[in-house]
């Protein structure tokens, strides 16, 4: 039997927006020249329409009103922070080209164009796949989880780093834990002027906390079995002087 794998080390790109779209607290919208604010004012149905909760004197509400068919064209913005401090914490960016139209009350987005950046550049998302696709199954616990294995194991996040190329470690100042996801642990690997992400795959999925925290400690055995790097070697010994 063939060692191969019916999972990827990475989401695709339409889990991937629909988790920056589920978790998202903020969104900037723009319709007929009309650009609000908002924090906690929408929600996402399950094939990614947006409802979004604006007040009653919301020009977006004059806008929907004064156009064609009352559906204006908008454009909905999306960010994706990094829950711990580091440096450059916007992860990725989600816009959301579509129409948006009173409905109940509330007002109603239909998505029909939908583009995510990450640091490897934008991608048009397929939308039948955002439609049907979910965020990730860990996605509502990441903050609480990387929060808590920067804060109280740093030492946990040392011995990880022992997985990463010592190249790719060359002349680091800090090693943070950055994201997580159901397929593996991104690791912020900063430097004084400059940083890199390096990603760590898992054996395989995560679909709960309890597997997550399995995959985590397969990380840590497999880390054990490796020498602490030189470049970490370097920084502490500089740290102890």
């Amino acid at each position: 039997m063939g060692d191969t794998q019916d999972w990827t080390a990475a989401p695709g790109a339409a889990e991937r927006a629909r988790t920056v779209l589920s978790l998202a607290w903020s969104c900037a919208v723009t319709a007929d020249g009309v650009r609000e604010e908002y924090a906690g004012a929408h929600t996402v149905t399950e094939d990614g329409r947006v409802w979004l909760t604006v007040p009653d004197d919301s020009g977006l509400f004059a806008a929907s009103l004064c156009a064609p068919r009352q559906e204006p064209s908008a454009l909905l913005e999306f960010a994706d922070v990094a829950p711990v401090p580091v440096r450059h914490r916007v992860r990725a960016r989600l816009w959301l080209s579509g129409r948006l139209a009173p409905s109940e009350g509330d007002l109603l987005f239909r998505p029909t164009r939908v583009v995510l950046r990450q640091a490897s550049g934008p991608v048009v998302v397929d939308l039948d796949e955002f439609a049907a696709a979910r965020p990730d199954p860990l996605a509502g616990a990441e903050a609480r989880l990387l929060t808590h294995l920067a804060d109280a194991h740093p030492d946990a996040v040392e011995r990880l780093s022992r997985l990463v190329r010592p190249e790719s470690l060359h002349a680091a100042t800090r090693v943070v834990p950055l994201a997580v996801d159901r397929h593996g642990l991104t690791l912020r690997i900063e430097r004084t002027r400059a940083h890199g992400d390096v990603r760590l795959p898992f054996h395989a999925p995560a679909d709960d906390v309890p597997q997550l925290t399995e995959r985590v400690h397969a990380l840590l055995a497999q880390a054990a079995a490796t020498g602490c790097p030189r470049a970490l070697q370097r920084q502490r010994a500089d740290g102890d002087g």
